[in-house]
């Protein structure tokens, strides 16, 4: 027999509600996080603190006043410096690893002991072992800026790269340095002056103790093709037809080696050491004379793309303060629909069998 108990229809009293809350609460303050996870969200809200779905509540306001002392940094989590079993991919060694394009302004010596302050890009990066998850970025940045402030050499690059090479505990390092030099330019016959601008890079390289000085720089050049010239001085002769031979902008990246123990090779004997090789240097300030004056001086110098790259590396190898080298041409015709490229290196620094598939489009030069 069924017996009907009247009490579990009627509606609970307020006493009753407060005791079954209360054992409700008793229960939410034991019970675990997998209890909790599984539970009717609407148990995790009786934990202090704890609402509804069981999300935390979140100050919304800006903690203006707080200090991360130590303590606190302690229990942050940094998963970059976590453990090998963190690691995605296969566990291998990286080479490279850091920032690209970082900027602040670099001071640097100028040959006649002058000083310039020039904006310039940074890449820093460091090799990291295959049982390291990987490294903190920003302590290449306080590295570099704890050097930044003295006048730049290698030598200050080099203690940069000592020092983040210590914090991140590795064995190679890189920094690569880009910036616009400018030096003043004579006109061909008028005498004026303006500013020419130069792309150099300089790099310093530490791999397995070996310490390696590089200096990148973008030549601009007008080129002449010799077979246009002597086609267009063929149609004048025999024909009496005025004809004119195409040239065009060009752009050689020469890359050096600086020797050990070396005399410095400062910006612009490299400079000059390319307008000895390749003397139709594009003009920056130019009056009628003057561009009479270069026309005359391209047909004083036609020069294919392969007689660029042998000329620089002529110039390149009577220096005694360059070791290896490599010269990147590029003639950017006027005549076809595509450039002509060479490629010229001496000893193993440059030595390529591959080259990326996008070096000669960075030898576009935009003015």
């Amino acid at each position: 027999m069924n017996v009907h108990n009247r009490k579990i229809d009627a509606r609970p009293g307020r006493e009753e509600a407060e005791r079954a809350l209360e054992i409700l609460r008793r229960w939410a303050d034991a019970a675990s996080e997998s209890d909790l996870a599984t539970a009717d969200p609407a148990l995790a809200a009786l934990v202090a603190g704890r609402p509804a779905g069981g999300y935390p509540a979140f100050s919304r306001a800006y903690p203006h006043g707080f200090q991360a002392d130590d303590a606190y940094k302690a229990t942050m989590p940094d998963l970059q410096n976590g453990p090998a079993s963190l690691i995605r991919g296969a566990k291998r060694p990286i080479q490279h690893v850091g920032i690209s394009n970082f900027r602040l302004p670099i001071r640097f010596q100028t040959r006649d002991n002058g000083d310039l302050t020039l904006e310039t890009s940074v890449t820093g990066t460091v090799s990291l072992e295959a049982e390291k998850k990987g490294i903190n970025m920003s302590r290449i940045m306080r590295s570099f800026y704890a050097h930044a402030e003295r006048t730049f050499s290698f030598e200050v690059i080099e203690a940069a790269l000592d020092s983040y090479k210590a914090d991140l505990e590795s064995f190679d390092a890189r920094i690569l340095m880009r910036f616009s030099f400018p030096m003043k330019v004579r006109s061909l016959r008028s005498g004026l002056e303006g500013f020419q601008y130069y792309d150099f890079a300089l790099e310093l390289v530490e791999q397995a103790g070996v310490v390696r000085k590089i200096m990148h720089m973008d030549y601009v050049y007008s080129s002449t093709c010799p077979c246009s010239l002597e086609l267009s001085e063929h149609a004048r002769r025999e024909r009496g037809q005025l004809a004119t031979p195409h040239s065009q902008r060009s752009v050689a990246r020469i890359s050096v080696v600086l020797a050990a123990a070396a005399p410095c090779l400062w910006f612009e004997d490299l400079i000059e050491l390319c307008r000895s090789a390749v003397p139709t240097e594009t003009q920056v300030m130019v009056k009628r004379e003057d561009e009479q004056a270069f026309a005359e001086l391209n047909a004083a110098h036609p020069i294919f793309v392969e007689d660029a790259a042998r000329l620089f590396c002529e110039a390149l190898e009577r220096d005694p303060r360059i070791g290896d080298f490599r010269v990147v041409a590029s003639h950017q015709e006027s005549l076809h629909s595509h450039d002509a490229v060479s490629v010229l290196t001496e000893g193993p620094t440059f030595a390529a069998e591959s080259l990326d598939p996008k070096l000669f489009a960075t030898l576009i030069h935009h003015g």
